[in-house]
């Protein structure tokens, strides 16, 4: 994968088991996060490539320079060692997945 966002990767509702079976097939974990309205997650980089899908909610993520929104079903790739933050811009809770590969 090499695009930032794939929209419309998954299905709504998305189904955490179907996103867990595509991303081990690539190598990838599955893990999920819960986050309140205005939960933030800033600057982070890591040494591995990283995939994010909102299952419930809406976040705003910057990958490098680039700001965009991510709604339920689409597929953010975040490459190793680039710098990206996350926030739920949601009036509610957001529930998304992540994994490494």
């Amino acid at each position: 994968m090499t695009e930032t966002v794939t929209r419309g990767r998954y299905a709504i509702p998305v189904e955490g088991e179907a996103v867990r079976a595509h991303w081990q097939s690539e190598g990838f974990s599955f893990g999920r996060f819960v986050d309140p309205p205005g939960q933030e997650w800033n600057d982070f980089v890591h040494a591995t490539d990283e995939y994010v899908t909102v299952e419930d909610g809406r976040l705003e993520i910057t990958v490098g320079p680039e700001t965009f929104i991510a709604e339920p079903g689409d597929l953010v790739f975040i490459p190793r060692g680039v710098s990206h933050s996350l926030k739920n811009i949601s009036g509610k809770v957001t529930r998304w997945l992540y994994g490494y590969g």
